[in-house]
Order: structure tokens, then C-alpha cells, then sequence
């Protein structure tokens, strides 16, 4: 080649490159979209990576030779959290950016595959219609891709429901124009049907798929449980089990209070509640129920540990995040993790830090096929704006079909 020739050549290699780069992005751009499921986006992406730059990261330690040829499918699902909004749209949306959750435009960006709010958007500021709108715009996003959206009533969406508005500012009311459009928005009304359709008091995510979806019942009624507690160290140990089955509680609740170790009793009266409530309507709405509660949070540490045991042993759960009991400056974790409260006072009305709660939770195949062995591997992380904390970090080896 002469050398004008491969100056030529060399001129028009790059952009070559950046033209088959650029190719290269938009299918992978245009590929994605159409695939069901979140976490089968994120592993494809990630082996193109591995594919283009030569590397291969498993995150496993220490479990012998991990990078053997397996006919078996790893499964990873990212989770994220986020507290009490309180009416305050645009530091809502400053979290759901900052955690991968939205992109500026306020969309779903597909860089997770759950996110769960944990009550309490309405009142303390004006963006009650705003927020609830924004919500639902994201569970439509996220569905249409394979993501969840789990959505939850706090004390206060029970309040309003109820005629309890002694939080509502009048600068929100004004954006519904008037009382009685307030009261049919959230009760008939758009943002009322979306509750009854779309929110629950308290959920369960499985975190592996062989667990089911989102609220399945537990303990499984065509399964065989066994329940046990013993005597410990420091008091009873409470296991709720299924015996061929190592992944019975590799599942997470979210909750606005969370509820009392004990059944509330008796319930204490809320004179908000209709004379027609029912016993477990009143126990729902009790001090010590679900929507309420501040124990998990406010109560003593040996406490707190001793009961969480049995309530997680019971509801087939590892850890319960709830809200509701807001600490200004950080996402407390309390019992290595097996507690964890995200408020952090997000709204305006409280000036406290922006939050959210990350799970990335991983399972891989490991060794011979044959000795079906896996690796579950759980990241709890709290994000801030200016920071990441890892609060929990957990890893073992299961052995099963999945």
C-alpha cells in the first residue's frame, strides 16, 4: 500500500469505528424495549460489556473455581425504596433520579426492576395530585417493560380517606379547586380508584422468582410449613419453615408502621373510624397496627431484636422496611439489617435528607452442575445525593433446583 493509501486508511478508520459504535447502541437501544423482563435487559447488557471489553466479574468469593460453564440461568433484580414524600414533588423527584429510579424527564429509566414507596405521599404539601399522577405514569412505564412498582397506603392516605384533613394545607387544597372536588378525587375520583386498585397496606416481594410474585400468600397452602421456636440466648428463636425449600424467607416486606410483635389488644379507638368498623378494621387502624406503630424504631435495641425473630419468621420475610418514623439525617438499619427505616424527611415540611434504599440481590450457579449449588448474595445500601451506604451485605451457598 502506498503511503498515501494508508494515510487514507488511516483518516477514515475512526470514523468507521464510531459509525459501527453508534450502530452498536442504537439495536441494543432498540432491542431492549422490546424485552419483557427487566433483569433479562441487565444481563444482556452486561454480557455485551463483558463480550466487547475481554472481562469477566463474578462478585463471588472464596467458593472455589466459580467461572466453570453452567446450563443454569443467574438471576439478579435490583430493588429500590424510598420513604414518606409528604406533597413535595420536586425533592421526590431529585430521589427518584439520583437512585436510578427516573430520568430528568421523570420516566422510568428500566435501571431497576422494583421500586417500592412506602406511603404517606399525601399531606404536609401542595403536590398531592401531582404525585399520585407521577406514580401511576411510573407503574404504567414499568409494567410495559417488565419493572413493579409497589405502592403503599400510610397513615395519612387512611386519614384523608377517612375525613381526617387536619394535615391537608390550604394551598393544596386549592389545587382541587374545591372541598368537594378534593373529596371525590380521593375518594371516587381518579386518585381514590388508583388506591383501591393499585396500593396495599403492606406487601411481600420474594426476592427470587421460584418464590412467585409480589404478595403471594404465605406459607403456600400446597406446601408442608412446619413452625418451631426454641429457647436462645436471648430469648425465643422462631423459625417458620418449609424443609426442601432453603428460599422460604429470601423475601422482603415494605410497610408504612409495620405492625406490633403482638396482636393490638384491645384496639385503640380512633373516633375517626365509623360506627360500622369492624374488629379487624379498628385492630388495622390501632396505635399498634401497621399503619401507625413506631416500636420498630423508637424501642429499645435488645427489644427490637429479640421480637423481630418471630415476626419475620411468621410473614416468611429477612427484613421489613417500613416509614412512617422519620430520623432527619440517615436511613437507620437496626439488627443487622433485619429492621430498616427509610424516612428520612424527605418533603420540604421536615428539611431532612434525601434517601433511598437500594437491594441488589444476586443468584448464581456455582461448581458442577450436578451438586446444584448456588451463590444468594444481598446488597442493602442507603443513597444519598452526595454518598452510597452499604448497611447490609449477606452471601450463601444454596444447594436445590431453581
Amino acid at each position: 500500500m502506498t503511503r498515501r493509501g494508508i494515510l487514507i486508511f488511516l483518516i477514515a478508520l475512526p470514523p468507521l469505528f464510531g459509525t459501527f459504535y453508534l450502530f452498536y447502541n442504537l439495536q441494543v437501544h432498540l432491542l431492549l424495549p422490546s424485552l419483557a423482563d427487566a433483569s433479562m435487559r441487565k444481563q444482556i447488557v452486561y454480557g455485551l460489556s463483558n463480550i466487547l471489553t475481554g472481562k469477566y466479574e463474578t462478585g463471588l468469593r472464596d467458593h472455589g473455581s466459580l467461572e466453570t460453564e453452567s446450563s443454569r440461568t443467574p438471576f439478579v433484580r435490583h430493588t429500590v425504596a424510598v420513604g414518606d414524600l409528604h406533597g413535595d414533588l420536586a425533592n421526590a423527584r431529585k430521589v427518584l433520579h439520583f437512585s436510578g429510579v427516573a430520568d430528568e424527564f421523570g420516566n422510568w429509566t428500566g435501571n431497576v426492576d422494583v421500586f417500592a414507596q412506602t406511603g404517606d405521599i399525601i399531606d404536609r404539601g401542595d403536590h398531592t395530585v401531582a404525585l399520585f399522577t407521577w406514580m401511576d405514569r411510573l407503574r404504567s412505564q414499568a409494567q410495559d417493560v417488565g419493572g413493579i412498582v409497589l405502592s403503599h397506603l400510610g397513615n395519612h392516605e387512611w386519614m384523608n380517606a377517612l375525613g381526617d384533613w387536619r394535615y391537608v394545607y390550604p394551598s393544596e387544597l386549592k389545587t382541587f379547586g374545591t372541598v368537594a372536588a378534593r373529596q371525590k378525587m380521593i375518594s371516587t375520583g381518579r386518585i381514590g380508584r388508583s388506591w383501591a386498585r393499585n396500593y396495599t397496606t403492606a406487601s411481600r416481594l420474594p426476592l427470587h422468582p421460584s418464590m412467585g410474585p409480589p404478595n403471594t400468600p404465605f406459607p403456600p397452602p400446597s406446601m408442608k410449613w412446619h413452625y418451631h421456636k426454641d429457647d436462645g440466648e436471648d430469648g425465643e428463636i422462631h423459625r417458620y419453615y418449609d424443609e426442601s425449600d432453603p428460599l422460604s424467607h429470601s423475601a422482603i416486606s415494605f410497610v408504612h408502621g409495620a405492625s406490633h410483635p403482638a396482636p393490638p389488644h384491645p384496639p385503640n379507638p380512633y373516633p375517626g373510624l365509623p360506627l360500622s368498623a369492624t374488629t379487624a378494621e379498628k385492630a388495622l387502624y390501632d396505635a399498634n397496627g401497621p399503619l401507625w406503630y413506631r416500636g420498630w424504631a423508637l424501642e429499645d435495641e435488645r427489644k427490637v431484636c429479640k421480637d423481630v425473630d418471630g415476626v419475620l419468621a411468621k410473614t416468611g420475610t429477612r427484613r421489613m422496611i417500613m416509614g412512617h418514623t422519620p430520623n432527619f439525617r440517615n436511613i437507620v438499619s437496626r439488627c443487622n439489617g433485619k429492621v430498616i427505616i427509610i424516612d428520612t424527611g424527605i418533603s420540604h415540611a421536615y428539611g431532612g435528607v434525601l434517601s433511598a434504599l437500594s437491594i441488589h440481590y444476586s443468584f448464581r450457579p456455582i461448581g458442577d452442575d450436578a451438586k446444584k449449588q448456588w451463590i444468594e448474595k444481598e446488597v442493602v445500601s442507603a443513597i444519598y445525593a452526595d454518598r452510597r451506604e452499604v448497611l447490609v451485605e449477606e452471601e450463601r451457598v444454596v444447594v436445590g433446583d431453581f
